[in-house]
């Protein structure tokens, strides 16, 4: 699980967003209401399968990273030229979650069932503690072997 959880809000502008998910080298951000509760997330897919026409151009996946291979420099103002100018206006409200206490087979089983990327790990007030990816579940398996 990676912790400390980034995260951004409804109201948050997208191109800061989208330079925060780039920055740091992740595929989706948990949005939190003003009292820090997830009502959402915001992916690379969420950005890309827009009916906008955006294409992302050709990209590989390595564990549960993205990896384009087109210039960098002009995807930030593409994205947000064509999808809008808020989080709010590009999130999905249905968004993969898990308790902090459920043991790693269970997660793993849920990313699979789920056909996901991510779990956001929430504590008992709902608050994101962390977040649970494919690409977790395979480092932990190579570190018990």
């Amino acid at each position: 699980m990676s912790a400390p959880v980034l995260s951004v809000t409804a109201d948050s502008p997208l191109q800061e967003a989208v330079k925060l998910m780039s920055d740091h080298h992740i595929s989706g951000l948990p949005v939190l209401d003003q009292a820090g509760v997830l009502v959402g997330e915001l992916t690379e897919q969420d950005l890309m399968v827009r009916e906008s026409g955006f294409q992302p151009g050709p990209y590989v996946m390595l564990l549960d990273a993205v990896i384009y291979l087109r210039n960098p420099l002009n995807w930030d103002k593409e994205v947000h030229q064509v999808l809008g100018s808020t989080v709010a206006e590009v999130m999905n409200t249905k968004v993969h979650t898990c308790s902090a206490g459920l043991p790693l087979p269970a997660a793993a089983s849920l990313l699979h069932e789920r056909s996901t990327q991510r779990l956001f790990v929430l504590d008992d007030a709902k608050h994101p503690v962390g977040v649970l990816t494919r690409g977790d579940v395979v480092r932990a398996l190579a570190a018990e072997g």
